[in-house]
């Protein structure tokens, strides 16, 4: 199998391929359209904020490739922020592949001060820590349990929609993964997320499209 990691400014890309390491699975870290475009699947990481995010892949013309493949993509953190339409962090165009707005946790008060354990009715933004997942509806959570837990860096996060295949629950309910045709995203970092995360990368090593 031929595994192409998108090379861009913004992807945490020495993480992903440890992990894939502890899979025992290779993969060749590229920006090159046609090794992309080749790949039987492709892994498009993200760190850090979407405007310049975007900027980046613009440069080679990376977001225009995005759009075109054809075999299973799966976008992590910024990444799946990336393949949806719009973000609220710096008024960011998106890719658009998923008709989904992303938007920032908002810190005012959701719940009465003590009604919510552990948040005391404000949030701390960003999330940082480990949280669970839950609704999984895709063959990416094969054998995974409901509200296993999972690894989070982030202050926006994609609306719950029909294109959610999981959620998290942090002040509200949202989309810690979707799925639009061959696009998969994950808000949260399987890399990080120990055995759980492992798994879900296998999975998505193992889909077919």
């Amino acid at each position: 199998m031929k595994l192409a990691i998108i090379k861009y400014n913004a992807g945490n890309i020495q993480s992903v391929l440890n992990a894939l390491e502890r899979l025992g699975v290779n993969a060749e870290v590229t920006d090159n359209a046609e090794k992309i475009r080749s790949a039987d699947k492709v892994i498009f990481p993200g760190v850090g904020e979407a405007s310049s995010a975007m900027r980046s892949l613009k440069e080679n013309d990376l977001d225009k490739i995005i759009k075109e493949l054809k075999q299973p993509v799966l976008g992590i953190c910024v990444g799946m922020q990336l393949l949806c339409e719009h973000s609220e962090e710096n008024d960011t165009e998106c890719l658009g592949i998923v008709p989904v707005k992303v938007k920032r946790f908002p810190t005012s008060p959701l719940y009465p001060v003590g009604g919510r354990e552990g948040q005391g009715g404000r949030l701390k933004v960003p999330q940082v820590g480990w949280n669970t997942i839950f609704h999984l509806q895709s063959p990416l959570f094969k054998n995974i349990p409901d509200k296993s837990y999972i690894y989070n860096v982030h202050s926006y996060y994609a609306e719950d929609s029909q294109y959610t295949i999981a959620k998290c629950e942090y002040g509200l309910e949202y989309a810690a993964a979707i799925k639009k045709d061959n696009f998969y995203g994950v808000q949260f970092h399987t890399e990080k997320s120990a055995e759980i995360g492992d798994k879900i990368i296998k999975n998505f090593l193992e889909l077919v499209q």
